[in-house]
This record gives structure tokens, C-alpha cells and sequence, in this order.
């Protein structure tokens, strides 16, 4: 390698000290790198694959690289750009002539490849790319399955790669046919790494790497580099909640407390230590809960599953109550009351139970406080013990950050106005931070609204002129109130047709048990509700019969004269009206260059890109409107990287929130795992075994391929050629090819028409896990797969199969009752699909480890299949293989549309371009391509209308 042991040959933007000394690390010995978040592990990349590709003649792949990292690796590699490929071109070139010519000439010319992880485990094994060849491999985000390669004479990974995924797979490919190539692993969260027994070792096992290198936030190295230096001016702002944020957010803990609780009541004999309120925090618990739960799922009572459902629907509350505004966080709560509300006359097991606590109660009533309540009527008689409002007024609370933003930016305004600072290489841009889209757009309205006054005549006096002119979002939450009560007009309209449907559902599998059940369909004849006046207490949710909490409607009288009341004033109409999206034409005429100095950018977090944020900005102040420890550290390395620039942050975050301590917890949970991987680095064995292949006997490598059958006329047969298996491009989606080619089976990718995996000439399979099978019944599309099956291969089958961490159950062993009565039951249409074809078989297996073995004891007595009959198979005389190349995610909504078969579907793959075209066809060239049945279910299915119109479909 060039440039071992004298100078690169290239220039590194690597300013700080751990960053070189990390570099270097990477450039003497392959390694796996766990770097803290926020230090910048895509920067390390980006010079490291710079360094190997200025070289020349070295071919560089990136698996697990977004669209903007390709850019910012095309960036920083100016010899040559990066290619990205994520074309599904996954056919076997010996098969189809040229169709892969370009593909195969592209990765002979080297460079920096960016692919994704399914595309790269196919050109490895049809040799479209040799590993040979390959230089090294760089993976990024593997852990998230939509991962993406870039090949060199290296590799490098990001985060946590398993044995059954297919990174593990592209490894074990690669270090199999290719020994000298480097393999370099990076990650940037450590807490995976953490769980299971001995999770550091068995992650360098699966990575074929010996050495880990962990570099904390509180390493030597890193913080001299970060604090040796002048820091950023920090200040922190701690903001109050208001009464009515405090009192939700207590409510809404104390549902979670009571949530978590009945699941340690209903599930006693699991490991429930982190089953605490302090885990609920995170995003992560919920995959933690369903994980302990997944094996026992099948067991646990109903109420059990809706409580963990529960959970994820109340963490997601508590993040609404600091992001949206009041009304915005009000329509939030209607559609999740919506959405759990029962069925008229339902039994009280049907709801959520944290539905049913009066901290529930608390939430929904204190929400709509926030936005309007009761106004009491002046005329009341004196002698009344009751006074009943008899209207509604808004109340319209602001988020307590609205007003200290505002501050902040005086603050700004005034310190650059009477404290020019010094001349450095900084702009005077100001740049907040939020955590979404959806905050940003927040901010920008209310910073571009917050100046706007209702200077009502009345209202206005003297000594109210320093009041008018702060800052206030009273514009902006008019606006949203406004719309907001249109909106629930239209709300009312489509709740009101979804639950007429799922009525008339209920009620015909109701009429299947017979009519003595049939009242139970109905609500009780003296259900009602008691409404009293248009005071709160009327307008907020109040209890049914059954103890469930309904959503008391408003009268519409004072709806109507809250609405005259907020009617747009004199200054609001002058305001520029709200822009859903801007096409950005005529820019000429109605766009200009802002100064920088003038410039007040909103932006969120998002990730390593955030570097880039900064590089390009060079703010001068930045505020958090959020706190994020991964941003923190990248202002600290920004500013340590260059001495001219002067940085003030603000860090604003609410006291004694879930925001607060999530943040605290996070910096803890991080720092806990650094310390046990270091712990367990010190104690950790040397992995030997580099190879990628396991050592085989050669004796049992002769023995696996005799068929010693000779019934029947057969004969003793020996060969030497190991056990090969066709199978379609798409299934490497799974983990099943993989666990195949660990078995020394020889892995031969095609584009299949008719099954799954051919095991031998005579054996076809057809594999469905549960989540499929179901669609695929629903569609129809299972019983033309069996068809076509049953008239090319003797031995037709149908593999289900169940996730491995997952109970080996169709169905819960209480929902056992009445299966046979009910023909749209899964057990049913599996009898119907055997009768219709005998010659079918059903293989059930528990998990993807099972299949392998049951494929391996099926080809023990049967010939090799040849991939390019495989593949000629189901395909029309004169037909090319080629042509059936297609975008299979728009296949896979196209199959879910009521009326649509595989010849449909075909009939319109070959007439229709894309969706969009679909959609927007008139039935009648619908129903041309597909006949006129299908095609009215086809155009209906689009051009349906949810709000129930008469004139809708």
C-alpha cells in the first residue's frame, strides 16, 4: 500500500490530534472502531477512504451510506466521484448474455463504489465482482438493513452486524476468496455491543477481526484535543413548564408507571430489571419489552399485548407535549382518543386500560384547557348556586421556549449592535437546532409571525405600548385554532364512515355465530351522554356506561361563536398566507442573496451531517432549542478545529421534564457502556480463525453427496461437486441464503418466475413467512404460485416459516375457539389451498436455522438443479428473462389492491408505467388492460373517498 511508511500522498482534513492518531491506527492494521457520538467518524472515513483511492488501481466499496454521505465522500475524494449503485440489476450475466456487461465493466475500472447490501451479496456470488479483486470494504450503518457498500482494497463497517444478516454474509464471502484484502469496522454506538452474553467478542467474530478500539468521549487523547483548546462559550438556559405542561406530563408518567406495573403483575416469569420508568425514556423500550415478549406471545393475555401498544403510544405523547403547540397537541390526543375508541356496546376489556385511570381524564381535559375553555355568562341570575358558561373562549397557551427564543435573538441583536466583535472567520449566521421537521417548521412560523400584533382598539392603552410590542405567537395559534376547528368537521365526517365500516364487519361475524349473540353488536337502548352548557367540564372527554372515556362533543352553537370571535382581524388578513410547498419559480423576480451576517437558519438534528452544517454555516451563534449530547460534541470539535472561529451556544431545555432527564440518562447509558467494553476488552480471547470458512473434513465432504437409495432401479452415485440451490434474487431479503451458504451449500442467484428456492430439478419451494402468507391469501396470489408450482415441478411445496425469536404458533392458544366456523381463518384457507392441490406440501418451520437443515435433508437424494432451466421456466415461448426486471416494492402495493391476481398485475407492469399513471386512469382504460370487473374494483380502490360522500366511492 502506498504511503505506509512515508508521507500520504494526499492531503487529510483531520485538524485534531485524536483524529490523526485514529488514522493512523486505521492505516497500520484492520481494526473494529467504536467512536462516541458526535466526534466525527464519517470525517475518519471520508480521509481514510481518500488516502486508499488517490493511490489508483484500488477498488473501494461503501455499504450503508445515505444519499448525502455518497455526496459528502464524492466530496472529499476529488480524483474521482463516487458511483452509486442501487439498481436492482440482479441476473446472472452467464445466463442473459450482456444484461450485467456494464455492471461487471464498471467495478473492472475501480474507484469508489457505493452499494447496497442486497445488490453486493448477488454480484458476489454470480462473480459479477470478484472479491479477489476488491481492495477493501467499508460498511456504514449496517444495523439498519438498508445498508450500502463502498469497495476498496478495504472494508469498513458501521454499528452492529449479526451472523444471520447479510453484512455477516458478505464477510464471510470476502475473507473466503480474499486473504490480503484490509477489513476495517466503525461504529459510533456503543450500546449494542453491551447486551448478551460476551457481545464484544461474538461481534468481532462475526466481523473476522481481532483487535477493537474504543474511543470514549472521556479519552485522554480526545480530551486534550477538545479542551486543550479555547472552548465555545456555553450558556444554559433552563426553562420553566407551565402548570398545564407539568400536570399532563405527571398524568402521563403516572399511566406509564401503572402500564408497566400490570405487565409486571401479568408476566412474572421474565427478566424484568429494566421494566422501570427511567427505561421508558428511551426509544428503545419498546423493542426491549416486545423482544422479552416475543417468545411467550402466543401465551400472554390480550390485555398484555394492548398494553405494550400502549406504551409506545404513550412515550409518544410525552415527546408531543414539549414539540407541538397546544392546539397541535390537542388534535393529537382527538385521533388517539379516536382510534381506541370502542365499538358501541363493547365490554370494558376492549379498551386500553390506562384509558379507564383518571390521570386519562386529566390529560385529554387539561390539553383542551390549553387551548379554549367556558366563558361564564354575566347575565346569570343572582340567586343561582350554578353558574353554567354559556360560551367558549380561547385560551391559546404558548410553549414557554417561544418566549426565551425570542429573547435570545434580542440578546444576539443587541450584543452585535453594541459589542462588534473582532474580525474572525466566523459569519454572523444563527443557527437553532430542534430534533424534527416538524419543530422546525414550528419555529419558522412563529419567527416569522412573533411581530405580528392584534391592535384591537379597545384593547389598547398607554401604558400597554411596552406589552405590545414583545414578541407573541397570538397570530399564529389563532391561525392553527382556526383551522383546527375546521378540521374537526371534517374529523367527525371520516370517524363516522370508518366506524359505519367496521360495523358492518363486526356485525356480519356476528351474524355467523347465530342470531342468540346478536345483541351483543348493539349498544345499550338508555346510552347517552350528559352535557352540560359549553363549559369545560362539558367539552372535555367524560365516561360511558361502561367506564370508557368518550370524547364529549362541543355544542356547535359555541363552536360557531368561537369561531366569529377569532375571525381573522385587520393585520392578520394583510399577513402572508401559509405556503404548503414552493415551487421556486420565477426566483429571479422574487428571490435575492441574503447576507450570512442577516441569516437566522432552522434547522434539525441529523447526525454526522450536522458536521457539514456547521462547515458550511460557520455560525457565529448557535441555540439549542433541544438538547442533543451528540450536537454538543460536534460545536466542540468545530470549534477545536479552528482557532479563528468564536462560537456561543445557547442550550435551552425544560427543568424537571422527560426532556431532561431522557438527555441525562442518554450521556449515562453511553458512558456505562464504554466502561463495560473496555472491562471487557481487557478480559476479551484472540479469535484465530480469520478465514471465513470453518475447518471440513474431506471424507465428509465426499459422503455428503452420495445417494445411497437404490430402490426402485436406482444407483450408487458419488461426486465431488458440492450441493448447489437456485435461488430468486428476491428472497435475500432474508436471512435463509446466508444460513444456506454456511452449510457449504453453493449459492446460485437468478431471477425466478415460478418459486422461491430449487433445490433439484424435481424440488420447488415456495417460502412465506407468517406476515406474507396472510397477504398472499388475501390477494389470491399464493393459489396461481401453487398452480404454476404444480405444473412445472414434481415435488411442489410450501415453506412456512416462523421467525426464530418468535412463538411457533399461527394463532394465541385462547383464540383456539370457533376456527372452524369462521372460513376467512388462516387454518381454513390452508385446508382449502391443500385440497385444490393435492400434490402441494406444507413444510412448518420455527425458524430460518431449521430450513436449512430440512433443504439439506432434502437434496441428499436428488440431483443438482440447473440454474439457466430454472430460470427459462414459467416464462412464455419467446419471452426473455431480462424483461422481467421490475421495481418489486411497487409489485408488492399493487398485489395488496383488492381484485388483483398475477396476470393482472402482469397486464399492467407491461401497459402502465408507474403507480402514479395507475391512479390517475379512468376506469374504463382500467378495465381495457384488466377486464371491466377488476377494473372498477381497481379504480375504486384509488379514487375512494374516506369523508363517506354520496358522490364519493
Amino acid at each position: 500500500m502506498p504511503g505506509e511508511n512515508g508521507k500520504l500522498p494526499v492531503k487529510l482534513s483531520l485538524p485534531l490530534e485524536y483524529q490523526q492518531d485514529l488514522f493512523q491506527e486505521l492505516r497500520s492494521e484492520d481494526e473494529l472502531v467504536i467512536l462516541a457520538r458526535g466526534l466525527g467518524l464519517l470525517r475518519v472515513v471520508t480521509n481514510l477512504l481518500h488516502s486508499y483511492d488517490a493511490a489508483g488501481n484500488n477498488l473501494i466499496v461503501v455499504v450503508g451510506a445515505d444519499e448525502r454521505e455518497n455526496g459528502w465522500i464524492g466530496e472529499g475524494n476529488v480524483e474521482r466521484a463516487i458511483r452509486v449503485v442501487q439498481q436492482d440489476l440482479l441476473l446472472m450475466d452467464d445466463s442473459f448474455g450482456g444484461a450485467c456487461c456494464y455492471q461487471e465493466k464498471m467495478y473492472s475500472q475501480g474507484g469508489i463504489f457505493s452499494i447496497t447490501s442486497r445488490i453486493l451479496i448477488v454480484d458476489l456470488l454470480s462473480t459479477l465482482l470478484n472479491p479477489e479483486t476488491v481492495t477493501g470494504l467499508v460498511v456504514l450503518h449496517s444495523d439498519r438493513y438498508k445498508s450500502t457498500f463502498i469497495f476498496s482494497y478495504a472494508m469498513l463497517i458501521r454499528s452492529r452486524v449479526v451472523a444471520t444478516s447479510l453484512e455477516a454474509f458478505i464477510l464471510r464471502i470476502y475473507r473466503q476468496r480474499n486473504k490480503v484484502g484490509f477489513l476495517k469496522a466503525f461504529s459510533d454506538n456503543p450500546e449494542p455491543f453491551t447486551t448478551g452474553f460476551a457481545p464484544l467478542t461474538t461481534m468481532m467474530r462475526n466481523l473476522f477481526l481481532r483487535k477493537p478500539s474504543l474511543w470514549p468521549r472521556f479519552h485522554v487523547t480526545i480530551a486534550k484535543s477538545l479542551e486543550g483548546r479555547k472552548k465555545a462559550e456555553v450558556i444554559e438556559l433552563e426553562v420553566p413548564m407551565t402548570d398545564g405542561m407539568r400536570d399532563i406530563q405527571n398524568a402521563v408518567m403516572e399511566c406509564v408507571e401503572v402500564s408497566i406495573g400490570e405487565l409486571k403483575k401479568a408476566n412474572t416469569g421474565l427478566e424484568m430489571d429494566d421494566w422501570n420508568i427511567d427505561s421508558a425514556l428511551h426509544k428503545s423500550f419498546d423493542v426491549i419489552v416486545r423482544r422479552q415478549l416475543d417468545p411467550v406471545w402466543h401465551r400472554i393475555s390480550w390485555k398484555t399485548r394492548q398494553i405494550v401498544n400502549d406504551l409506545t403510544v404513550l412515550r409518544g405523547i410525552l415527546h408531543s407535549l414539549l414539540t407541538y403547540d397546544a392546539v397541535s397537541f390537542n388534535r393529537y390526543l382527538d385521533t388517539i382518543l379516536a382510534a381506541h375508541s370502542p365499538p358501541a356496546g363493547s365490554t370494558r376489556q376492549s379498551q386500553s386500560p390506562w384509558l379507564f385511570l383518571d390521570a386519562a381524564h386529566i390529560i385529554f381535559d387539561t390539553a383542551k384547557r390549553r387551548v379554549y375553555t367556558g366563558k361564564a355568562n354575566d347575565d346569570e341570575a343572582p340567586g343561582s348556586s350554578i353558574t353554567l358558561p354559556d360560551s367558549l373562549r380561547p385560551v391559546l397557551e404558548e410553549q414557554p421556549k417561544w418566549a426565551l427564543l425570542a429573547e435570545i435573538l434580542e440578546e444576539i441583536e443587541r450584543d452585535v449592535y453594541f459589542n462588534p466583535s473582532i474580525r474572525d472567520d466566523s459569519n454572523g449566521t444563527i443557527l437553532i437546532m430542534c430534533s424534527d421537521e416538524n419543530t422546525c417548521r414550528q419555529l419558522r412560523e412563529y419567527l416569522q409571525t412573533m411581530h405580528v400584533h392584534l391592535q384591537e382598539p379597545t384593547e389598547i392603552g398607554d401604558e400597554d405600548n411596552e406589552d405590545q410590542v414583545k414578541p407573541t405567537a397570538a397570530y399564529m395559534m389563532r391561525r392553527k385554532l382556526r383551522n383546527y376547528l375546521n378540521w374537526k368537521k371534517d374529523f367527525a365526517k371520516v370517524s363516522a364512515s370508518l366506524f359505519a365500516e367496521n360495523q358492518k364487519a363486526l356485525n356480519g361475524a356476528t351474524d355467523q355465530k347465530g342470531g342468540a349473540n346478536g345483541y351483543r353488536s348493539k349498544g345499550p337502548p338508555n346510552k347517552r351522554r350528559r352535557v352540560r352548557g359549553g363549559s369545560t367540564a362539558a367539552s372535555a372527554p367524560s365516561r360511558s356506561t361502561n367506564g370508557s372515556l368518550q370524547l364529549a362533543e362541543d355544542k356547535a352553537m359555541h363552536v360557531a361563536d368561537l369561531l366569529q370571535e377569532i375571525q381573522p382581524t385587520e393585520t392578520e388578513t394583510l399577513q402572508k398566507g401559509e405556503i404548503a410547498a414552493d415551487p421556486l419559480e420565477n426566483m429571479e423576480e422574487y428571490f435575492e442573496m441574503y447576507e450570512m451576517n442577516d441569516a437566522v437558519i432552522v434547522h434539525p438534528y441529523d447526525g454526522d451531517m450536522d458536521e457539514h452544517v456547521l462547515e458550511e454555516i460557520k455560525p457565529r451563534y448557535v441555540i439549542m432549542y433541544e438538547p442533543d449530547a451528540a450536537f454538543i460534541r460536534r460545536v466542540e470539535v468545530y470549534r477545536s478545529s479552528h482557532n479563528d472561529r468564536n462560537v456561543r451556544v445557547y442550550f435551552m431545555y425544560y427543568g424537571g421534564s422527560v426532556e431532561e432527564q431522557r438527555y441525562l440518562s442518554a450521556v449515562r447509558k453511553e458512558k456505562d457502556a464504554f466502561t463495560r467494553l473496555i472491562r471487557e476488552k481487557g478480559n476479551m480471547s484472540v479469535t484465530l480463525t480469520l478465514d471465513g470458512k470453518g475447518v471440513d473434513d474431506p471424507q465428509e465432504q465426499f459422503l455428503r453427496t452420495v445417494n445411497t437409495r437404490i430402490a426402485g432401479g436406482g444407483r450408487l452415485a458419488a461426486t465431488a461437486e458440492p450441493p448447489r440451490v437456485v435461488v430468486d434474487t428476491r428472497e435475500f431479503r432474508s436471512s435463509l441464503p446466508s444460513l444456506l451458504h454456511g452449510r457449504s451449500m453453493v449459492v446460485v442467484p437468478c431471477m425466478l418466475t415460478v418459486g422461491d428456492y430449487i433445490l433439484s430439478p424435481k424440488i420447488c419451494v415456495e417460502r412465506k413467512s407468517i406476515k406474507d402468507l396472510i397477504s398472499s391469501f388475501k390477494s389470491g396470489r399464493l393459489f396461481n404460485q401453487a398452480e404454476t408450482m404444480t405444473q412445472h415441478y414434481e415435488y411442489p411445496m410450501l415453506l412456512i416459516e416462523f421467525d426464530q425469536n418468535k412463538s411457533f404458533t399461527l394463532d394465541p392458544f385462547a383464540d383456539l375457539t370457533n376456527t372452524a366456523t369462521n372460513p376467512s381463518d388462516l387454518q381454513s384457507k390452508l385446508v382449502l389451498l391443500t385440497i385444490a392441490f393435492p400434490r402441494l406440501k406444507t413444510i412448518w418451520s420455527s425458524s430460518p436455522y431449521q430450513t436449512a437443515e430440512i433443504f439439506e435433508e432434502l437434496k441428499k437424494t436428488q440431483d443438482e438443479p440447473d440454474p439457466i432451466k430454472a430460470v427459462q421456466i414459467g416464462l412464455n415461448a419467446g419471452e426473455d428473462a431480462a424483461d422481467q426486471t421490475y421495481n418489486q416494492t411497487p409489485q408488492d402495493m399493487l398485489r395488496a389492491i383488492p381484485g388483483m391476481t398475477e396476470k393482472r398485475l402482469n397486464r399492467l407492469i407491461i401497459e402502465v408505467g408507474n403507480v402514479l399513471e395507475l391512479t390517475n386512469m379512468v376506469e374504463d382504460d382500467v378495465s381495457e388492460i384488466i377486464g371491466k370487473e377488476a377494473g372498477r374494483q381497481v379504480f375504486r380502490f384509488f379514487n375512494r373517498s374516506v369523508f363517506g360522500d354520496e358522490d364519493g366511492y
